[in-house]
């Protein structure tokens, strides 16, 4: 724990290249941190990665990005550098067009140290939350600056302990990044206990690990808007929801195993989540569900509508084989939604003995839980109790060291 540092410098990279987009949750993350920076006292810097190079915020020019990001006010007309990438979604293009317009700064790559050296005062504390701009080029810029400091948030490794899972072509790049992490950062934050375990692990057999703490994620429930659902996702019977990106370590085929398995007595089962990655077989089984069949996919849900349909589920099913935190088992059961979720160590870490535990290979098991639970009434599995993790729990910590 230490004296609040002159400035602080967030990168928002991330958030940038995900506008228009459904937020995941470590856009989320990214995002929580640029509101509550907004709120303090200490003078905030922002800075983003464009196709053309950086740019660099004040916290006015931060405030109108969340805004735009929130909703809360539309992204601006495309600029003529914008219209120019049209290979890109075109949110992300007017989101790019409005970061020049309210940037104070921006340069060429190779410009990155000499405009954050004019700019930011010594002793400047950079934050990177979203596993985004990890480059050699941005560390050493913000090392340019006299006394600053380098803060990176790691949320997960599993490309590292699970590269089974990730798309081709990704596992070596991130372990490059993860690399680069050690070797510069003064501090890194983690979301669990489990997550800090796994990179230390890593860290250790290369070399210095940096000091690093832990601070769970708080959670952020927006209130529950059933109107909000489409007709076909409105239920008057028991139903299961899972809620994710459809990709392998999310462990969908065990689902859609057992709900096979059921045939006619299976309950509807939502999976609720954009398609992602190396799943073919996957998809193709949701591809060939017949018209009436209790499967039904979901993606593109608004917060509210999302939020009312697993509040009013039976349980959120959640049986993936790896997870960093695991925020909608965290959100589930803050609106007292039971949880069935694997038994895997973060899990058990955040969740305590409020979750069911399963081995996310036993789908005979996952089966029979699922049976018992649909025959049991809604208010007999309600969670009642949950101490949810917070936002200002996450920050007394995660603020006093960087």
């Amino acid at each position: 724990m230490h004296n609040p540092p002159p400035a602080r410098l967030i990168d928002v990279t991330r958030l940038l290249r995900r506008s228009g987009r459904m937020l995941t949750g470590v856009d989320r993350v990214e995002l929580a941190y640029l509101q509550e920076l907004l709120q303090g006292d200490v003078a905030l810097w922002g800075m983003a990665r464009t196709p053309l190079g950086y740019v660099l915020l004040d916290r006015t020019g931060l405030a109108q990005f969340a805004a735009a990001v929130t909703g809360a006010r539309p992204f601006g007309p495309p600029d003529l550098l914008s219209r120019l990438s049209r290979r890109q979604h075109p949110t992300v293009r007017a989101a790019q067009s409005d970061l020049r317009r309210w940037a104070v700064a921006r340069c060429m790559p190779r410009g990155l140290a000499r405009m954050l050296v004019r700019h930011l005062p010594e002793g400047t504390a950079y934050l990177n939350l979203g596993h985004s701009n990890l480059t050699e080029r941005v560390f050493e810029a913000v090392r340019a600056v006299a006394q600053a400091r380098i803060t990176v948030f790691i949320h997960d490794i599993i490309p590292l302990t699970h590269p089974q899972f990730q798309r081709p072509g990704t596992v070596a790049p991130f372990e490059a990044k993860l690399a680069r992490v050690q070797r510069y950062a003064d501090l890194i934050l983690y979301n669990s206990d489990d997550t800090r375990r796994q990179t230390e692990a890593w860290m250790q057999q290369r070399g210095t690990v940096p000091a690093g703490i832990v601070a769970h994620l708080g959670t952020i429930v927006v209130e529950p808007d059933p109107s909000a659902l489409p007709a076909r996702l409105r239920f008057d019977r028991p139903y299961f929801v899972c809620v994710g990106t459809i990709e392998p370590r999310k462990n969908h085929a065990l689902l859609l195993d057992i709900w096979e398995a059921l045939g006619d007595r299976a309950p509807p089962l939502v999976i609720a989540g954009s398609r992602g990655w190396n799943n073919a077989g996957v998809f193709a089984r949701l591809d060939a569900l017949p018209e009436g069949a209790p499967v039904h996919e979901a993606a593109g849900l608004s917060d509210a509508a999302l939020a009312a349909l697993v509040q009013g589920a039976h349980a959120l099913l959640f049986p993936s084989h790896a997870e960093g935190f695991g925020l909608p088992a965290i959100e589930a059961m803050t609106l007292g939604t039971p949880v069935l979720c694997s038994n895997i160590a973060t899990f058990g870490e955040i969740l305590g003995d409020k979750a069911v535990y399963t081995d996310p290979l036993d789908w005979q098991l996952w089966q029979s839980r699922v049976v018992d639970w649909s025959k049991r009434s809604r208010e007999t599995l309600r969670v009642t109790d949950f101490d949810a993790p917070t936002w200002d729990a996450h920050f007394k910590i995660a603020l006093s060291f960087t």
